[in-house]
């Protein structure tokens, strides 16, 4: 039987091996994410292009998108999608992408985790998001102001569905797919690995071996702070999209 009490911490879970489908975030374990900052590089001059800027004043993603409205708040939520699509522009800006590929994998990255059935290791949850999305482009393109094409839908839908899946595990319709929409691909595998502050082990926290991106670590001490601000934020009441706004609002990004 366990003895974990039912008011246990994320960090206290996570060493038992005993957290739930659901995982949402706490006081003790965002203090715990803070006590733990590692040593990082000093975050270089960032800024967006007015365009990227643009596509955050149209708000989260809304409720319905997600498959199971329980995980909109967790740790896979909308708070998550947020920062995930705002460091995808900022890999773009990095990466030198034009407006509508960085658009692209903003889209793709806000909408990458839609598709969870929980918060746990839940395979093929990217390939579920990729075909809800090429379902859903108008709506999705729509609610950024923005028009889908075929084009960019293919895209966006190759990143979303590759996302889980590790470069070393790509089979050879992988390799292909990857190849058709490779930077942006790798811009959101990327985005989405440095949003790993916010979770309870520091074992799962950002590694750069697992991603293709040469801009990566210099973005970590941004991550870092993007997860600390806006899940203090939330916690303190703020919507999950309204939290994560102020977050980039104070790094300058919106």
């Amino acid at each position: 039987m366990s003895t974990t009490p039912l008011t246990a911490t994320l960090i206290d879970l996570a060493a038992h091996g005993q957290l739930p489908l659901h995982q949402h975030m706490d006081h003790a374990t965002i203090e715990w994410i803070s006590d733990n900052r590692p040593d990082l590089p000093p975050k270089p001059h960032l800024a967006l292009r007015p365009q990227s800027k643009e596509l955050f004043t149209h708000g989260g993603p809304p409720t319905r998108w997600w498959a199971d409205p329980r995980l909109y708040t967790s740790l896979h939520g909308v708070r998550h999608a947020m920062r995930t699509a705002a460091l995808a522009a900022v890999l773009a800006e990095a990466n030198g992408l034009d407006d509508i590929d960085t658009a692209t994998a903003v889209l793709a990255a806000a909408v990458h985790d839609c598709q969870r059935r929980h918060d746990k290791d839940d395979r093929g949850h990217g390939a579920r998001a990729a075909i809800w999305l090429a379902a859903n482009a108008d709506t999705v393109w729509g609610h950024f102001g923005l028009t889908a094409t075929p084009r960019r839908i293919i895209q966006a839908a190759t990143a979303i569905r590759l996302h889980d899946v590790p470069y070393e595990a790509f089979t050879a319709d992988d390799q292909h797919d990857h190849a058709r929409a490779e930077r942006i691909t790798d811009v959101v595998k990327a985005a989405d690995a440095l949003d790993r502050y916010r979770l309870p082990k520091l074992k799962w926290w950002p590694d750069a071996q697992y991603v293709r991106e040469p801009a990566f670590d210099q973005l970590r001490a941004l991550a870092f702070d993007l997860v600390l601000t806006s899940e203090r934020a939330y916690l303190a009441g703020a919507s999950g999209t309204a939290a994560v706004r102020y977050a980039l609002a104070e790094k300058g990004l919106v």
